[in-house]
């Protein structure tokens, strides 16, 4: 059994932490690394070092390849940690980053974990809505009030853009661009792209800011563009919360998941005839790699399209 968690702190329990809290400031700081890497990295560094303690070993510079694999076995293990897939192969990046860190910075001759295979994560497609359960989400917010105007423009504008709910929720009044049907997102790894958005998601926007909007800010100085009942910037949480009422509401709970929308987005894009490239850009994969996965979800449609379609299937 791993002792009790303690904080990763500037006068940690061992040579291990202390280090391990500057690789996270040099992540916060040099690599303007997400607070919710930030969060997943502090997890993983504080089991990590204190994994290496039940082996003895306090200082950076002594851990082996076997105490890595060691760890990363305990972290799959039932026993242990009992990770999923993708959690195991984010723990794994993580304590691969913070060696490459300790040998950068010269706190270690060398990098126990160039020899570890990173740990495979499960091929799942995403899962798309169909045109139906869309519309059903889309009309699930009933009434005239502010809030269910709000709510109305924020599943229109996911459904038309593919933004991350991150993304919708970060966005400033001045992002939006009304006259063009345009909105400047700023995505992963502090970059920004602008991407359009259509007639149903220009009406809502214009309801929402016209009307709904000063009714929520009306105690607020905010420049958040999306609010929440108390006039402050609605959060990421908060957002995928009423996004999952809604769909409760519409039943289709089970069908909807945080990027259920932005899945959708990409999948009616393509199936309409887009290009690969343009949804690259429209959602903001840095690789190319990462959109395709899509085309395996609109072969998938192609091939029920044509199973009910020809005489001869």
């Amino acid at each position: 059994m791993i002792p009790k968690a303690a904080e990763l702190s500037d006068e940690g329990p061992s040579p291990v932490v202390s280090r391990a809290k500057e690789f996270l400031d040099y992540m916060a700081v040099e690599k303007g690394s997400s607070v919710n890497t930030l969060t997943a990295y502090r997890r993983v560094l504080r089991l990590y070092a204190e994994f290496m303690l039940t082996r003895g070993i306090g200082e950076p510079a002594d851990v082996k390849r076997d105490d890595v694999a060691a760890f990363i076995g305990y972290l799959a293990s039932p026993d242990g940690r009992g990770m999923s897939a993708t959690s195991l192969a984010q723990a794994a990046s993580a304590v691969r980053m913070f060696h490459r860190f300790l040998v950068v910075e010269g706190y270690a001759p060398s990098d126990p974990t160039t020899s570890i295979a990173s740990p495979k994560t499960p091929h799942r497609l995403p899962r798309a809505l169909s045109g139906e359960q869309v519309e059903a989400l889309l009309s699930a917010p009933q009434g005239a009030g502010a809030l269910a105007i709000r709510d109305r423009f924020i599943l229109e504008m996911l459904y038309a853009t593919g933004m991350r709910i991150s993304e919708l929720t970060g966005l400033d009044l001045g992002d939006l661009d009304s006259l063009e049907r345009v909105v400047t997102v700023h995505g992963k790894g502090d970059k920004w792209r602008m991407v359009p958005y259509g007639g149903a998601a220009a009406d809502a926007a214009s309801l929402y800011v016209r009307h709904a909007r000063p009714e929520l800010a009306a105690r607020s100085r905010t420049q958040a563009l999306v609010l929440n009942a108390r006039g402050g910037r609605l959060t990421r949480q908060g957002c995928w919360k009423i996004i999952k009422g809604h769909a409760r509401a519409a039943g289709i709970e089970d069908a909807v998941t945080p990027h259920g929308l932005r899945h959708t987005f990409a999948t009616h894009m393509l199936e309409g005839g887009a290009n690969l490239l343009v949804v690259q850009e429209l959602l903001g994969h840095a690789s190319i790699a990462t959109t395709q996965i899509y085309t395996e979800v609109t072969r998938d449609h192609l091939k029920s399209v044509y199973a009910r379609s020809h005489p001869r299937a």
